[in-house]
């Protein structure tokens, strides 16, 4: 089993604090926080929410949106749970799971309902004493399927729940109790002090763990650099791909060098022919690409990079060094979810700068009981058109209900991706 490296995020008033016991600001925008721990090494995140009132609860979980949003590993998010509604905030919000606080004998009681409700791979709980684990075993083993130790226990002597895995959290900056504790049976990964640290390699922590036969996730290329047929200068051209967009940013060279750093550090780098030296993407203008995957043409002499792309891939400033237009001839666009994203962005366009004599404009102007009351008709012209034996009317049908609920979707603020990052947890 992989172990995890977690980074941990406490929030209070809108902001990242040191931890669950200390209130020092660590920084103001927890959401890049979170977006730096998910692109530099972190298998997970856990967002601990910190508020004690309702209102501080609403913006936690508008951070937790949005932290949703930017990072590409699993969340766990948890804090100020009181009803079931909260535990369906926290996953509509994008945790893959909710925390129970079983600190709070409210949590317990949420357990078995909470789990029914809405699957028990979406629950895991927290204790902070080992009885909060002995007397409620059953419950966590039918209707839960992490723990985590939010303070020091004796993880040998907390004993092993069936299929729930252990996650501790221990304030230490001792590397090597990280792994001691890792090598422990029923431990699924550790979040702690020393891994919140934005000061702190997790890429060389990893390395660690595995040169002490930690299973852990690293880039391991499955070719060797004396498998690539090399061009005149003993390098690879690389062409770099958007992994989202399957965008072509930009195209670069790598020789062995440049190979072995970016498989060590998951980051895009590269050998400048100009400057005669190693080139870590990013490095100075903060655009990194980080490598999602590497895949190498017939003849092993190109390589396909596709990455994620922060910021602009190009120095003129520009998402993509390709855009000097040499011929084009007009063509339709049929890739599906670049035809929602269009569609998508011009019924925006239409809410930010509304047009005159606009049936969409319309739509926002009426307000949201005539968007849903056509979202409705539309879905119900879908069923009519299912009974008719042409199944082109369904054609028509559903482009209208797809136009209608992407209204819906501008009107209340949710994105495709949105929508494709819950469909792809599922």
């Amino acid at each position: 089993m992989l172990k995890k490296i977690i980074a941990c995020l406490y929030l209070k008033d809108g902001k990242a604090v040191k931890n669950r016991n200390s209130s020092e600001v660590i920084s103001q925008e927890p959401v890049s926080l979170a977006k730096y721990y998910s692109d530099n090494g972190a298998d997970e995140i856990m967002v601990f929410d910190l508020s004690n009132t309702d209102e501080e609860h609403e913006l936690s979980i508008g951070l937790i949106k949005e932290i949703g949003r930017v990072i590409e590993v699993p969340m766990i998010a948890g804090g100020n749970v009181k009803r079931v509604e909260d535990v369906k905030k926290l996953l509509y919000a994008g945790a893959a799971k909710a925390l129970l606080n079983y600190s709070k004998a409210g949590n317990i009681a949420l357990t078995e309902e909470v789990s029914k409700r809405f699957g028990k791979e979406k629950i895991a709980v927290s204790i902070s004493a080992k009885e909060q684990l002995q007397e409620n075993k059953a419950l966590v083993e039918e209707f839960a399927s992490n723990i985590v130790t939010v303070e020091e226990l004796a993880l040998d002597k907390l004993g092993i729940v069936e299929n729930n895995p252990i996650i501790p959290i221990i304030d230490t900056i001792d590397l090597g109790r990280i792994i001691k504790t890792l090598y422990l049976e029923g431990i699924e990964g550790i979040g702690g002090e020393l891994l919140n640290s934005t000061e702190t390699d997790l890429i060389s922590i990893k390395s660690a763990c595995k040169a002490a036969d930690i299973l852990v996730d690293l880039f391991v290329s499955e070719m060797k650099w004396s498998e690539f047929k090399l061009n005149s200068d003993g390098m690879i051209p690389v062409i770099v791909q958007d992994y989202k967009t399957e965008e072509v940013l930009m195209l670069a060279y790598m020789n062995e060098e440049a190979f072995e750093k970016t498989i060590e550090t998951g980051k895009m780098t590269y050998f400048s022919r100009s400057r005669n030296e190693l080139w870590v993407k990013g490095l100075t203008s903060g655009h990194f690409q980080y490598v999602k995957s590497l895949t190498m043409d017939c003849d092993n002499d190109t390589m396909l990079a596709k990455v994620s792309q922060i910021g602009a891939a190009c120095h003129t400033g520009s998402r993509t060094c390709f855009f000097n237009k040499v011929v084009e001839k007009e063509y339709s666009e049929t890739n599906p979810l670049k035809v929602f994203e269009e569609v998508y962005d011009v019924i925006a366009d239409r809410k930010k700068n509304p047009k005159e004599g606009s049936y969409t404009n319309y739509l926002f102007d009426k307000g949201i009981d005539k968007i849903l009351k056509k979202v409705g008709e539309e879905a119900t012209e879908i069923v009519i058109a299912a009974k008719n034996p042409d199944a082109e009317e369904i054609k028509y049908e559903m482009s209208d209900f797809l136009y209608h609920a992407m209204v819906l979707m501008v009107e209340k603020g949710v994105t495709w991706e949105d929508i494709t990052r819950e469909l792809a947890k599922r």
